[in-house]
């Protein structure tokens, strides 16, 4: 037989599904390795764009009120192939810039709408996103006639924002520059249900009680951006869906008076669609054929009709004027009964009782036709549940208070992950500082860094207590909705200040030099931190052999306890840190894991976190100076013995019973070093060994300390949005 042939494939010389498929993954036959593609995800040259390109300096040039006005003249331009409710794209458009936004959850910071991960899988297949494939297309024109500058993300946004100003809302703002990513956000926990719409039993530890939903998820089942219209598990029990709103949207930051407005506002518009059998609507966009062309969901008997569609499967406009911004909502809502019943597709919804006919919608398509109303469940939440109630009778009781309430609420959904104002750009932004913009006053820059640093070196700190100090400060930055950082220095602010991660004595020791440093030099406190860690680490550098002056930009500034929501703080309180060979308890994520999820959320690559980490452990920084993968005898001096170490095969690796490991000499059997898995990970996984070996070289002593100081300002650094323009 010829070598270069396979029985059955003709010669064929192209290996069948091996690189394009997932027949062959390495966690399919090794399900213990550690898979390092979150770490990955933003290394590889995906972007299309010029290596130079800059798109805050193209979105500036963007000619803003063409294209406000370019996105709501497309609202009223009817298309046949995808026909408008009451020839009026607006409630699509509303659909799609909440249900980008609404992928956000506040717990790690992922989903949201800032990088138009609506375009790729698995959200552009998502059930609940059904049809939102339409709208996109339907902007098209628009984005191809703006380009690089106009991003999705953007423009997805601002279609939801003039398509409620068409209807009457006056909007509270609006901020360009988020900037598309190019592939699917590996790095997004979405559940591990293997079904769309599994159970919501598989994600709760008891769906009587919402509290218990899964972290970080906040979505009721796989597929659906909050809760399922139709009760949980699809059975309706107002008062029990009013529970899973109340968690689902918490986890989205939202108070109960926020979630109210956006429930309330967000159903005063457009309408929902289920017209027809759910067993004769196409495959989801991800799935369609190829002459599909990353359409989905196509509608068997839509015939062009608008009232035709089928989406979600529960059918019926909310109130009797459903292009119109009004009170409508509230009127049916609390003045009529509701009984249940289904629509033409089966599903759950609620019907008003006696209501006469020309109270009703008119038909989507056919002005001359009246049609029932519906609820859903969340709908009728407001109304059983008292604390919805209350604040719903406020709304009605004034409609400005209500639509001011909604507009900012809508803001919030559409912009959280945007992070501080300093993102934002474009003539709309809202001059207000918004308290969970997590706002920062500008610090000052005219100081003498050199003297600053000299005072901090005569101080009596170590160089362990002032980089962990600085690293402590700085690692809770999250690249996921650009929150956190050492800018604004919450780290000696509540919550903060008593994180067990934080080591609140050492803290507040450090912290009682620095102040007054700070105090004295006219430097803020947030600055004089990062600058005791750098002098730290150039103390490191110095006891190593080498000399290296670590790059610092003043001007941070200290954010005040008025400043900070230090509810909203709380879920950036770190579990773990493998960086500082630290974990708060014992958890079903391996502590590896958790170490990639935090490299990844502070922006790092795979090469970058390795680099962390071997520098970190032979300076002696881990957490309470534990002893953990401190692979030298020269504690404290910036050297690359962890990782020659770690490759010496004059040494041993042992496990132990309680879950550590030791390394032994080979030849005595002798304990050298205790180290964890999150030490041993980076001698054991193929990639991080790779890494390893290039730091374990003789002639890379100086690059490591290059890539380390280069590595460790990149994190110093992530939050100095000020510095953008």
């Amino acid at each position: 037989m010829d070598g270069n042939r396979m029985p059955g494939l003709g010669g064929c010389p192209v290996n069948h599904g091996g690189n394009t498929s997932d027949a062959n993954p390495v966690k399919k036959w090794w399900p213990n390795a550690l898979n390092l593609d979150i770490l990955h995800q933003k290394g590889a040259r995906t972007n299309p764009m010029d290596v130079d390109y800059d798109h805050r300096e193209a979105v500036k040039g963007l000619d803003f009120e063409a294209v406000k006005a370019d996105v709501k003249a497309l609202l009223t331009q009817d298309q046949d192939w995808w026909p408008a409710d009451w020839g009026h794209y607006g409630g699509l458009m509303i659909r799609l810039a909440w249900h980008s936004a609404g992928s956000y959850r506040m717990q790690d910071g992922r989903g949201g709408a800032g990088s138009g991960n609506i375009r790729f899988a698995p959200l552009n297949s998502w059930p609940d996103n059904a049809s939102l494939d339409k709208a996109r297309r339907l902007l098209w024109p628009v984005k191809k006639k703006y380009g690089n500058a106009l991003s999705w993300a953007d423009l997805i946004i601002l279609a939801g924002n003039m398509a409620y100003e068409s209807f009457g809302l006056k909007t509270f703002g609006f901020g360009f520059g988020r900037e598309d990513i190019w592939g699917p956000e590996t790095d997004v926990y979405w559940g591990s249900e293997s079904a769309w719409l599994a159970p919501a039993d598989e994600r709760y530890g008891d769906t009587s009680d919402a509290s218990t939903l899964e972290n970080p998820l906040a979505a009721v089942h796989m597929g659906l951006i909050y809760v399922n219209p139709e009760g949980v598990n699809g059975k309706p029990d107002p008062a029990m869906t009013a529970q899973h709103v109340r968690e689902t949207f918490a986890r989205m930051a939202m108070n109960d008076e926020e979630t109210a407005a956006l429930t309330c506002g967000g159903h005063t518009v457009g309408k929902a669609h289920g017209m027809g059998d759910v067993q004769n609507i196409g495959d989801a966009p991800e799935n369609g054929g190829y002459e599909m062309q990353g359409f989905g969901w196509a509608n068997a008997g839509h015939d062009a009709k608008a009232a035709n569609a089928f989406t979600s499967g529960i059918e019926g406009a909310w109130t009797k004027e459903p292009t119109k911004w009004d009170m409508g909502y509230f009127d049916y809502l609390f003045d009529y009964e509701w009984e249940l019943t289904t629509s033409k597709a089966g599903a759950n919804q609620w019907k008003p009782i006696d209501m006469p006919e020309e109270e009703m919608p008119r038909n989507a398509s056919d002005p001359n036709k009246r049609e029932m109303p519906m609820m859903t469940d969340a709908d009728m939440g407001m109304k059983v549940d008292p604390i919805y109630n209350e604040i719903c009778q406020r709304f009605r009781a004034d409609p400005e208070y209500f639509a001011d309430t909604f507009a900012r609420a809508w803001f919030k959904l559409t912009h959280r992950d945007m992070g501080p104002k300093a993102n934002y750009l474009g003539p709309d932004v809202p001059a207000e500082d918004l308290i969970w913009q997590d706002p920062i006053p500008a610090g000052p820059t005219g100081y003498d860094v050199d003297a600053v640093k000299a005072k901090i070196a005569d101080s009596g700190l170590t160089p362990q207590e002032m980089i962990a100090t600085a690293w402590d400060s700085a690692r809770t930055f999250r690249g996921s909705d650009k929150r956190g950082g050492a800018n604004g220095a919450r780290i000696r602010l509540a919550p903060q200040k008593d994180w067990a991660g934080n080591e609140p004595d050492r803290l507040a020791k450090v912290l009682g030099i620095l102040e007054p440093i700070a105090a004295e030099s006219g430097a803020s406190i947030a600055d004089v931190i990062v600058l005791a860690g750098n002098v730290g680490l150039e103390q490191a550098i110095k006891a190593g052999g080498h000399s290296a002056t670590v790059p610092f930009t003043p001007g941070r500034g200290d954010a005040t306890a008025e400043q900070t929501d230090a509810d909203s703080f709380d879920v950036l309180e770190p579990v773990a840190d493998g960086f500082r060979n630290w974990q708060k308890d014992a958890y079903s994520v391996s502590a590896e894991e958790m170490m990639l999820d935090r490299a990844q959320l502070l922006g790092l690559t795979a090469a970058e976190m390795t680099v962390l980490v071997g520098g970190l452990r032979v300076m002696g920084v881990n957490h309470g100076g534990n002893p953990y993968g401190v692979f030298t005898d020269n504690v404290g001096a910036l050297t690359t013995d962890f990782f020659v170490n770690l490759t010496d095969m004059g040494n041993s690796w042992h496990h132990l019973d309680d879950g550590t490991y030791e390394i032994r000499d080979r030849a005595t059997g002798d304990v050298k070093w205790p180290a964890t898995s999150a030490d041993l990970v980076f001698g054991s996984n193929s990639v991080l060994r790779a890494y390893v070996e290039v730091y374990a070289q003789d002639d890379n002593k100086e690059k490591f300390v290059k890539d380390f100081v280069a590595a460790w300002t990149k994190v110093m650094e992530a939050d100095r949005f000020d510095l953008l323009d």
